[in-house]
Order: C-alpha cells, then sequence, then structure tokens
C-alpha cells in the first residue's frame, strides 16, 4: 500500500478525515510533507491508525496510546504490560457494575411484570 492520500488513510482505517487531521494534532499520526500539493501516507500510517482505534476500542485514552506508541519505539514491554493490566483491572471493574445494574434491572422488571398494584417499581425506583 503506498501513496495513499488522507481520504484513502482515512478509509483505510476506518474513520473519517477529519479524524485523522484530530490525531495528527494530537500528535498520533505523523503529518507528511505535500508531494505536489498533496500529502500522501504509506502503509506504516494507514497500521498506526488501525492501532490506534484499535486500543481507543480497548479503553485506552489517546494520552495512554500515545505513551504505548512511545513505548514500542523504545521496546520497553514490562510498560506495556504494565498499562494492559490495568486497563484490563479497569475493564473488571466496569464489567462488574455493569452486571450489577442489569442485576437491579432485571430484579425490577421482574417486579413490574408481577402486575402488583401500584406505581411500576422500574419507575418508582428512577423518581428523582
Amino acid at each position: 500500500m503506498g501513496a495513499l492520500t488522507i481520504a484513502k488513510l482515512a478509509s483505510a482505517g476506518g474513520v473519517g478525515v477529519e479524524t485523522v487531521r484530530f490525531y495528527q494534532r494530537k500528535g498520533l499520526i505523523e503529518t507528511p510533507a505535500r508531494d505536489g500539493g498533496i500529502r500522501r501516507y504509506g502503509s506504516k500510517d494507514v497500521r498506526r491508525l488501525r492501532f490506534i482505534r484499535q486500543a481507543q476500542a480497548a479503553g485506552f485514552t489517546l494520552e495512554q496510546i500515545r505513551e504505548l506508541l512511545e513505548l514500542d519505539a523504545g521496546d520497553d514491554r514490562a510498560r506495556a504490560r504494565a498499562m494492559a493490566s490495568q486497563r484490563v483491572a479497569a475493564l473488571d471493574a466496569k464489567i462488574a457494575e455493569l452486571k450489577q445494574a442489569r442485576d437491579a434491572l432485571k430484579k425490577l422488571a421482574s417486579e413490574c411484570a408481577s402486575g402488583a398494584p401500584g406505581p411500576c417499581p422500574i419507575l418508582k425506583s428512577f423518581d428523582v
């Protein structure tokens, strides 16, 4: 994959052009010099863009992604592993929180389905 325009880079990475520009402003993707008035990107840029998107999907912040990219350049596996472990712990905590919310809502839905007189327990629980 060679000499892509920003639009083709964005498409290959599954993002919009403005997202690529945003990442450039944040220093996550390099802004190449213009070649004949057009900036050209290569397969390295596509891989980097896809990495950023996957890291975001895993819940890493842009600052953490920047650090991961820097670690990759320096080959610091211990720090990268520590960051991944911290992210896993945060995801586990979020999953536990979501399971608790799901269980509470299932209980309320069951109570609502019981047909007991009075306001619906779901609506009553969200009463402000």
